[in-house]
């Protein structure tokens, strides 16, 4: 699909999870279009996050898209659980899995929407034979495993490649961007393309984390004119 504008997705990676509800209620208040859930299995990056059961209380605390982002070793085997708590949109790494249409398949066969990432050192090759069989494209701007990490610039040069195989190709997946982004440096995500921008210290870590959120949207909503 197209996005009329930016879509700016919260990562509850740096949310206070003493108080997850409330954080979730401050940015859908702030305007949040989804919510980003990064789950990490200790094995395909070296950090261990959420699983199925933080998905069901995200889904009870909201009625935003949930967006989960599999970092993990082994994506086909978990899709029927997340997809089963609640989320909406399953992003999965090329660089996990050799056979990649199995897991589209069985994301869209759980009647959920499906994202394929990629990692900062591989080139968007990696992802364009699957282009027209995808919701999103993630490009990953940080290498996974740890929120906090330094935006990495050169990865721009990808984004935009991708970008031009959208508007050439007339496709419609999406494309999400994520790792190191916050009003500094959304614009020049989404002058180079992209369209759904993933943010967790930049917004949970603020004093104001709706506030953040706020300026996180109308810097891009500058960029994009």
């Amino acid at each position: 699909m197209s996005v009329d504008r930016v879509l700016i997705a919260p990562s509850i990676l740096a949310a206070d999870f003493t108080k997850l509800g409330d954080e979730i209620g401050r940015v859908e208040e702030a305007g949040a279009d989804m919510i980003h859930v990064d789950v990490m299995d200790g094995h395909f990056v070296p950090n261990i996050t959420l699983g199925p059961v933080v998905v069901e209380a995200v889904r009870r605390a909201t009625t935003l898209p949930i967006d989960v982002h599999l970092m993990i070793a082994d994506p086909k085997a978990y899709v029927p659980r997340f997809i089963d708590a609640g989320a909406d949109y399953v992003v999965f790494h090329r660089e996990a899995c050799n056979d990649v249409e199995p897991v589209i398949d069985e994301v869209r066969r759980r009647g959920a929407k499906v994202g394929l990432a990629v990692n900062p050192p591989n080139p968007a090759t990696w992802i364009e034979p699957y282009l027209t069989d995808i919701d999103m494209a993630l490009v990953m701007t940080v290498n996974p495993g740890f929120s906090g990490q330094a935006f990495l610039e050169n990865v721009m040069p990808k984004l935009e490649v991708i970008a031009g195989w959208k508007e050439e190709r007339g496709l419609a997946f999406m494309i999400e961007v994520d790792g190191g982004i916050g009003p500094g440096n959304v614009g020049t995500v989404v002058r180079r393309g992209g369209e759904v921008i993933v943010a967790a210290s930049a917004i949970f870590g603020a004093d104001d984390p709706g506030r953040a959120l706020g300026a996180i949207r109308r810097a891009a909503e500058m960029a994009r004119g």
